[in-house]
């Protein structure tokens, strides 16, 4: 089929464009940004249209079946509703002059006869201005989606990962219906693929009606992390909660507002009109929580992850950028003058026996506590005093990625209560010499993760720059020899 795919750079639109293509779909993708899509592995397989949803896009829909509809403009300015509604009338009025037979729009679940927050509401009037000009529109409402990298799934995970005493509003007590993204997307593709006429609303979610204080306490589990302990304060507001998840997220205090506005909405499926789309076993909620971790799974424990029957749903590059977790860094850099093949062999012959070119004493001292833990500490040393190859051990540290003379990234084997990394990346410089950049970044886990960054912050002051300034005169050195 010709298919037409907008929100290609966003969560569900960057997992569906991989499937719909692997299917032997044609899928045509429209961008503002395309270098947004550029990364991806299936972006030379799709054409690129570049252009805005509030342009008249009759040509660029041209002779295509299916228009897949998965944008939004949700704290986008204070008038984002009404710019919401602009935009599908105008993707309804192109898609109707264009001759297109249908429109896959993916709403949000939520009872008209009830009073609905803003975001739900604006969801739904999406929907009506999608299907007022007669084209046929399948619109499904779905409640929280959880996978890594949505906007509500890392809500939940960071909530429950920071605070484990939460003060809540009574919002935590209210029923809703998640759905996993693997459920979403099979949805998607049988509204696109089917050839009956299936116009109408589906309200779609998984086996599992649950409290958002129940789903914390299944995702904390599912962490390995203890029972939440949660205190309701009924006269708590949504809007001092949207300003703390704000805070403790990394969703942006735009976005979160009005997503937390909808937690007060039961968004349960009343219907089953949602099998016409077919009939297959939805996920149970511990198993999609389970695969949305794996992302994290796999990148701490690379060697283990080689089980053919566990189908993480992991951060991609078109997810948003805080997907996958909050990333705390030390970034330093240095123009050099010496050549990059010398800077090269400097940045490569760090640790074991060659040392880390700076407070030594305090890498000692890091690896000792190590090994009190059951870390590898610093007896590993390094193969080759000169060379390193990808899936070596350097110390507490490991070899995940080697650039000839241009890249180097080590990950962090020591115990600790998240994710580190340490890379080393050789530019040209506008001046003569070459820019070395030093990036120490860390993934916390939970608030122990947060503590233990901001603990160990004052000792990066003595260990990081010592250490860009020791590969920086080592370098040169090394070219004064040669001369």
């Amino acid at each position: 089929m010709n298919i037409f795919l907008t929100g290609s750079s966003g969560y569900v639109g960057g997992r569906l464009a991989p499937l719909l293509i692997s299917k032997g779909h044609h899928l045509r993708c429209l961008l503002r940004t395309p270098a947004k899509v550029q990364s991806a592995e299936w972006a030379g397989e799709a054409e690129i249209v570049k252009g805005n949803l509030d342009q008249d896009l009759t040509e660029a829909l041209r002779g295509i079946e299916v228009a897949i509809y998965l944008v939004h403009s949700i704290g986008n300015g204070d008038d984002w509703e009404n710019r919401e509604r602009e935009l599908a009338r105008n993707f309804a009025k192109s898609s109707q002059k264009a001759g297109v037979k249908r429109i896959v729009y993916l709403g949000g679940l939520g009872d008209d006869s009830t009073k609905l927050s803003r975001h739900l509401k604006s969801r739904h009037d999406v929907g009506k201005e999608l299907a007022a000009l007669g084209t046929e529109v399948v619109e499904l409402r779905a409640a929280v989606i959880i996978g890594s990298g949505s906007a509500s799934f890392e809500m939940l995970r960071y909530l429950t990962e920071v605070l484990p005493v939460m003060v809540t509003p009574k919002w935590v007590r209210t029923i809703c219906q998640p759905i996993s993204i693997r459920d979403v997307l099979t949805y998607l593709t049988n509204a696109i693929e089917s050839s009956d006429p299936i116009g109408g609303i589906y309200e779609i979610g998984g086996p599992d009606q649950v409290t958002y204080a129940e789903m914390m306490n299944i995702y904390a589990g599912e962490a390995g992390l203890i029972k939440r302990r949660i205190v309701t304060l009924p006269l708590l507001s949504l809007g001092l909660s949207s300003l703390w998840v704000g805070f403790v997220t990394p969703v942006p205090s735009s976005i979160a507002k009005p997503l937390v506005e909808s937690l007060a909405n039961q968004v349960l499926v009343n219907d089953a009109n949602s099998l016409i789309l077919g009939d297959f076993p939805k996920t149970p909620l511990r198993v999609a929580i389970q695969r949305a971790l794996g992302a994290e799974v796999r990148s701490e424990i690379p060697t283990r992850f080689d089980d053919a029957d566990l189908d993480f749903s992991s951060a991609i590059p078109t997810d948003p950028p805080w997907s996958g977790g909050t990333k705390l860094s030390d970034v330093r850099s240095v123009v050099v003058k010496a050549s990059r093949e010398s800077i090269w062999k400097s940045i490569t012959a760090i640790g074991g026996d060659n040392g880390w070119y700076g407070g030594e004493f305090l890498w000692e001292v890091r690896g000792i506590l190590d090994q009190v833990v059951g870390g590898p500490g610093l007896r590993r040393g390094r193969r080759n005093p000169d060379t390193l190859a990808v899936g070596e051990p350097l110390d507490f540290w490991r070899v995940s990625e080697v650039v000839q003379e241009k890249l180097l990234i080590l990950n962090a084997e020591m115990r600790l209560p998240g994710k580190a990394t340490l890379e080393w990346e050789i530019e040209e410089a506008s001046t003569d010499g070459f820019r070395v950049t030093q990036t120490a970044r860390f993934t916390p886990k939970g608030l122990l993760g947060r503590l233990y960054w901001y603990s160990v912050a004052p000792f990066h002051t003595f260990v990081f720059p010592g250490m860009l300034d020791g590969i920086a005169d080592d370098a040169v050195t090394r070219d004064l020899r040669r001369q």
